[in-house]
Formats: structure tokens, sequence, C-alpha cells
């Protein structure tokens, strides 16, 4: 997102729903729980289905489990076909299609938000669709909610989020389903069950292939500081380090260019520090003339065309995860002591955070938005990251106060230049890594609930 200090489309929208329903400015996060229900010291439940006995668990029409080193969901025989008018072209095309529901999942922390992931390989002619449905803790149910309409491409479909779906007691903010009603009412989501639709050329024998599949539920507290953590580790990666501002100006149909291409510039980090690149093939759009060429392909793999921008969470670890054996999340941590575990084990993370430019010293700048990399931490415990919102490659890398960062990127609520009170992301944050983890890495990642 843009390093301005200025609302994104995200806060925007979510703001709205917040002033209707709590009477305070900012969206559904800063109207998080001042009562925590779930299990003592517990914010935060992760699912994933990833396995062939998860893959056979689950409610197929037209689609089958394939076993193997990675195990995934294809289509089998299509149930039908049907007819989708992309939004974004005007276009439309008849699709064959799948299904496959996953059983209820009985959330262990009861959630004022759940945040769906996936992870995909979608030829040329094929599509996917996620949708959520859940149980509320007064026993009555949500409508099922579509999460996200993907592909790697751009070819077939535009992908996208789905706007103006809301019940009255839930919404959908482009990729974050929440609870409309405030926190101390009481009302959570207790459970869900996830739904993929596959999609795919009629008469072909074509067919995406999906390996994971979860959500991420949570009931952060309201909160507007958070104190600082204990230092524990002392360890730098080696991460690629890309600005997005030397792309300022470069393709303005992805989010007006470069100034707010935080996150794919970050994701496109990541995704090269575990040796992965894209091939001269996928950058063949790409002008010549420009640097660090497949940023620019990060962009515009990982636009939503509703949301207008390239900040959706889910198809940023999508993205990730088009990559050869690599597997993308986004959830919540709980303090920069997760993350140390995690670049304990050689996991660098992408994290969602907004600040003033007087809260984050040798920034430089505020943003109501802005995602950076985590690639290790100093001996005194100050966080090193790859800020992308630097002039140029080489000024990338940054050292921020712990206490500044931990207090900005976990604080549920903050207080914008204009002095209205606006959210905070609640210690959001992208995990990418192997789909066969090293035995370190499993058990780090198994210790910040991901499997």
């Amino acid at each position: 997102m843009s390093r301005a200090e200025q609302p994104s489309r995200r806060i925007v929208l979510a703001a709205a729903v917040a002033a209707a329903t709590v009477g305070a400015v900012g969206p559904p996060a800063a109207a998080a729980p001042a009562r925590r229900t779930g299990a003592p010291g517990r914010l935060v439940d992760n699912r994933a289905w990833t396995s062939y006995s998860d893959w056979r668990a689950g409610g197929a029409h037209g689609t089958r489990a394939v076993p193997g080193a990675r195990p995934g969901l294809v289509i089998a025989a299509p149930a039908g076909t049907t007819d989708y008018t992309d939004p974004h072209t005007g276009r439309t095309a008849t699709w064959e299609y799948a299904t496959w529901t996953s059983p209820v999942h009985r959330l262990a922390v009861p959630s004022t938000e759940a945040i769906a992931s996936w992870n995909a390989h979608t030829p040329a002619g094929t599509w996917l669709q996620v949708e959520l449905t859940g149980t509320y803790s007064d026993g009555t149910d949500t409508p099922w909610y579509v999460m996200g309409r993907w592909a790697s491409g751009d070819q077939d479909i535009r992908r996208t989020s789905v706007d103006d779906q809301t019940d009255g007691r839930s919404t959908i903010w482009t990729d974050t389903f929440s609870i409309d009603d405030d926190a101390a009412s009481g009302l959570r989501l207790v459970s869900y069950r996830l739904r993929l639709t596959l999609y795919r050329t009629p008469g072909s024998r074509i067919t995406p292939t999906v390996w994971r599949l979860g959500a991420m539920g949570s009931d952060i507290p309201d909160r507007f500081t958070v104190p600082a953590s204990a230092p524990g580790l002392a360890r730098e990666l080696n991460v690629p380090r890309y600005s997005q501002e030397i792309h300022a100006g470069q393709y303005p149909e992805y989010d007006n260019g470069g100034e707010a291409w935080c996150s794919p510039t970050s994701s496109q980090m990541i995704i090269e520090y575990w040796g992965r690149r894209p091939t001269a093939e996928q950058l063949g759009w790409v002008d010549p003339a420009y640097t660090d060429p497949q940023v620019c392909l990060a962009a515009r793999s990982t636009y939503d065309y509703q949301y207008a921008g390239c900040g959706n969470w889910p198809f940023n670890a999508a993205y990730a995860a088009t990559y050869k054996d690599l597997q993308g999340v986004v959830t919540r941590l709980g303090s920069l002591t997760d993350l140390e575990t995690l670049i304990a084990a050689g996991i660098p993370a992408i994290t969602s955070q907004s600040f003033l430019k007087t809260e984050l010293t040798g920034a430089g700048y505020g943003t109501s938005g802005h995602l950076m990399t985590v690639i290790g931490f100093t001996a005194d415990g100050d966080v090193i990251a790859n800020d992308p919102a630097s002039p140029g490659d080489d000024a990338v890398r940054r050292i921020y106060k712990r206490s500044e960062w931990e207090n900005i990127w976990l604080r549920t609520k903050r207080y914008n230049a204009s002095g209205k009170v606006v959210s905070g992301t609640g210690g959001v944050c992208y995990l990418y890594f192997p789909a066969h983890p090293s035995p370190r890495q499993r058990k780090a990642l198994a210790a910040v609930g991901i499997r």
C-alpha cells in the first residue's frame, strides 16, 4: 500500500460498518473484543486441509483426492456447467465445475474475524472459488460468503474479491469475514465450513489442483498499546532486497504503479529467499528497461480487480504458492517472540502495520497500511526489516526499535494524523515456507499454530 498517511480502500470500507455498528471510526479489527472468549492466552485458531485423508474427509461433488508427495484435490467428473459473467470484463462464459466442502471445523477460539487461505495450480482455462459459511455463538448460521475468485493468471477471469456481502450480523471486507456487532455483545463465529468450486473449460481434461485450503479465526482484544516482549534472538536471514519505489508510475493499471506495491514486493522478496524465481517467459510482457521485473509480475499476479489493489492478503499467499513446492498462509501472530521462533528456523515473515511518521523511528513516513518483510533481530532485540518503501534496493534493509515495531503491528486501534480513532491490523502476517518443511521448520510453524 502507499506510504502516505491516507486511508486505504480496506480501511475506508471497514470504517463505514464500524461507524454504523459500534459508533467508532475504524474497521472491524478496531472493534475487536475487550473480553477474550477462547482458551486462556489463545487468540488465534488455524485449520488447514492438506493431506490425502483431509481431502477424502470432505464432501466431494465431482472432485477427487490425489495422493502423492503433495496430496491435492482435482476435478474428476464435472458436476455440471454454469455461466459466469466476469464483472470486470463483462464477458460471459460457460464453465464445467466440481465442488468440495470441508467438514465442520469448530473454532478453538470463537472469533470476531476469519481469513481464508489457499494454495493451488490453475493452468490456463481453469479457476477456482473459495466460500465460507459458519455458525454464530447463538446457534444461527451465516450465509455462504465468497472469500475469493482466483486464478494465477488473468487470461480467463479477473481474480476478485466480492463486495456487498452481509447478513446484517457479519460482513465480508475484501478478504476478511468480520462480525458486525460490538465485541461486548458476545456474538462470535464458533464454527465454519469451507467450500471449493473448481472450474474448467467445457470438454477439456485440464483441472485446477488445490494443495492447501484453510482459514484463520481470531478474537483479538481492543488495544491501543501492546507491551514489548523480551528479546530472545540475534540472527539475520539473507533475504533479497527490493524497493517498490523504483516502480513508481510503472503499470498504473495495477493499483497506480509501484508506489502502492508493498505487498507484492514483500512477497517477491521471500519467494526468492526460498530460491524460486519467475521464468523468462513469465516476465516476457514486462518492459525490459525496468529494473526488478519480477516485482511487476508479482503486482500483476496479486491484483484484486474489485479491491483495486495488490494488498489482498490471501491473493498474495496464493501467488507465493504458484512457485514450485512453496506454501503460503495468512495468520496472526501474538508477539515478536513468535517471529523470533520463525526466524530461528530460517523462516522470514511479512507483517502488516499502520503508523504515524512519529511512531516508527527511522521510517521517515506514515501509513494507513504497509507490508514489510521481517528478516531478523539485532543483539539488542530490535527488528531487522526489508522495507520496500525505500528509495532503492540498496536502502531496503532497515533496523526499527523493538517496542515501536511490536506496538504498531499488534495493536487493533490507533489515532491517525487527524486524531481520529482508526484500525490496526492486530498482528496480521503472511508466512511462506516449503511444501516439505525441515523438522526444525515444522516445529517452529507448529509453535505459531501452522501445520
